[in-house]
């Protein structure tokens, strides 16, 4: 396992203030924080991000982008996830998409997709989940059917964030009849258009009442062939690989930051004995964790693809994260209530609804623990 101590350099710890200072700046009194990369779907805040080279950083001067390294974008991220700034508009686009593109896509592809992405203005979703699959993601019943200059798409997806908002998919489609053996073989990645003909999307309300994520059917919808991403039949091996980007970085350890503060806010001043066993635990555990990340966020720097890392700190975070809303509902005391007068009150009740999420996107517990099982039997790295 790839999980070697990294402190920042003084350069990383720059960049630190100079969001902190924007952040300060830009959002304003008062401004309730989102859960992590459930923030809030704001254009406007996107695109003043992009002003500053913070959108797409990994992305190469050539297209548009930074060419920072993955561990500042890890302290820019890190930041814009504390504050629970509204990240949504190019929340996957920047943390997925870019690198897909990167990796696996076509030089004309980079053209078109990376400068749009690193100045704010595409946005993407994921086409992963389907209805009746749990967690098998290999058992996607999606189809792409070659026809001429292209493909034609049917099947549908679910969970799919923010597809009622963003212009793209990244599609996980058969694109040829699932044979005996190998369930992994026939999946490519198609790009699909979410404002194209044959795309239907429609909200599902989550318990309270938000709208992030959607089923989208998509019947019949032409995919020209410049669209498909990187091989076709390499579909699996890509969105593993992918999966490391995904799942190691602050979003799986962050979205209950807000909350934590805001408990300080109200119980830490002067807290008892039991109050100050429960902030030292999750800071405590919060800091290890954020050690962790910070380590697979330098070996992809190294050209590491350290997918089975990734998911031990997803697995550990989003775990931590539901852990954490306990641990301060019960050193709070009192009841629930959206209602009340601090921001804790009004955060809890968001956490209490929003946190059973937390371990099944991206990968559900056992899925995670399974990956890493499999490489600790084989004797890891």
């Amino acid at each position: 396992m790839i999980f070697d101590p990294t402190p920042l350099s003084a350069d990383e710890e720059a960049l630190r203030e100079e969001v902190r200072t924007f952040l300060a700046e830009t959002l304003p009194d008062g401004f309730r924080p989102g859960l992590g990369l459930g923030g809030r779907h704001d254009p406007e805040f996107t695109r003043a991000l992009a002003e500053r080279g913070w959108v797409g950083m990994a992305i190469p001067t050539a297209y548009g982008g930074a060419g920072a390294s993955t561990v500042r974008r890890f302290v820019v991220i890190e930041e814009l996830l504390a504050a629970g700034a509204p990240i949504a508009a190019h929340w996957i686009a920047e943390r997925q998409s870019a690198p897909a593109f990167l990796r696996f896509g076509t030089e004309e592809q980079r053209q078109w997709f990376l400068p749009r992405i690193a100045a704010g203005e595409c946005w993407f979703s994921l086409g992963m989940s389907e209805p009746d699959a749990g967690s098998d993601l290999a058992s996607v019943r999606t189809t792409a059917t070659p026809v001429e200059g292209g493909w034609r798409v049917s099947g549908t997806k679910v969970w799919t964030t923010n597809a009622h908002l963003n212009h793209f998919a990244a599609m996980l489609c058969r694109t040829t009849p699932q044979g005996e053996g190998d369930r992994h073989a026939g999946l490519s990645q198609l790009i699909v258009d979410l404002s194209a003909d044959g795309v239907h999307v429609s909200p599902i309300p989550l318990i309270d009442g938000e709208e992030h994520v959607n089923e989208v059917v998509l019947d019949g919808v032409f995919v020209p062939d410049e669209r498909v991403l990187g091989e076709v039949g390499q579909g699996w091996a890509q969105v593993t690989a992918e999966l490391a980007h995904e799942r190691s970085g602050p979003d799986r350890y962050l979205s209950i930051l807000g909350l934590y503060r805001a408990f300080l806010d109200v119980h830490g001043r002067h807290p008892d004995a039991v109050t100050a066993a429960a902030v030292g635990r999750v800071g405590a555990r919060l800091w290890t964790i954020r050690q962790l990340s910070l380590a697979v966020a330098r070996s992809l720097d190294q050209g590491e693809a350290p997918a089975v890392e990734a998911s031990l700190v997803k697995d550990i975070g989003t775990t931590f994260e539901q852990q954490v809303v306990e641990t301060l509902r019960d050193a709070a005391g009192g009841e629930i209530d959206p209602g009340g007068p601090t921001m804790f009150d009004k955060l809890l009740a968001e956490c209490v609804l929003n946190a059973p999420t937390w371990t099944l996107r991206g990968g559900t517990t056992e899925v995670l623990r399974g990956i890493a099982a499999k490489a600790l039997t084989r004797g890891g790295r």
